[in-house]
């Protein structure tokens, strides 16, 4: 099975732990590049997705540096609007290869990252984060996509999870990103090309939603 991530620094932290947990009927591929903000994907998809086998699965995000505030006066680098459309074109792109594709949405930040003058490192806010997941999730809602809510799964214990910076996952968050990322790629339904693959195995189909 071939999975793609796709995502910022969050996703590079936890990757290796995906793998980890998936084991080798799972091939984990990434860019090797930190693929930063939502304009920076849409470019890039048609370099990275010619580098690696044809994925099964696509599991992908794009958000921090959107909603990064590098200079106060401006607010966050990428408006909302841009953001939504940027991220449905990605989507349109990510379906035309066959894959099953899950969206993650954006990993919360401690809340004192909010107070940061900027621009390095630049501010982030939560409520911020909150927002555009919000806007990208409604964008989303009648596509035929999965959805894994690290946000959600972060946010009441973020102190915890989170590293000094305020924004990298410490070495538990680490863990328990890469085993929620593992478990909403384990639990996808496997497409018709990869099913025929596995020998007939019966799929395996549960709540788009993934908690």
């Amino acid at each position: 099975m071939n999975v793609l991530l796709i995502g910022d620094s969050i996703r590079m932290f936890y990757g290796d732990e995906v793998q980890t947990r998936l084991g080798e009927r799972y091939k984990i591929y990434a860019p090797e590049e930190n693929c930063r903000f939502s304009s920076y994907v849409l470019n890039s998809l048609r370099f990275w997705l010619t580098q690696y086998p044809t994925p099964d699965i696509i599991h992908f995000n794009a958000g921090l540096w959107d909603i990064a505030i590098l200079y106060p006066e401006d607010g966050c680098f990428t408006d909302i609007d841009t953001y939504v459309a940027n991220m449905k074109k990605i989507l349109r792109v990510l379906k035309s290869t066959g894959a099953k594709v899950i969206f993650a949405t954006t990993t919360p930040v401690s809340d004192a990252k909010g107070n940061l003058p900027g621009p390095m490192p630049p501010a982030h806010k939560n409520a911020d984060i909150i927002r555009y997941n919000a806007a990208v999730l409604e964008a989303f809602r009648e596509e035929d996509i999965y959805i894994n809510d690290l946000f959600s799964l972060m946010y009441n214990k973020k102190d915890r999870y989170l590293s000094d910076d305020m924004i990298h996952p410490n070495e538990e968050g680490v863990r328990i990103l890469g085993n929620a990322v593992a478990e909403a790629i384990r639990k996808c339904p496997i497409s018709e090309r990869a099913h025929s693959e596995e020998n007939g195995h019966e799929q395996e189909f549960f709540e788009k939603t993934i908690q």
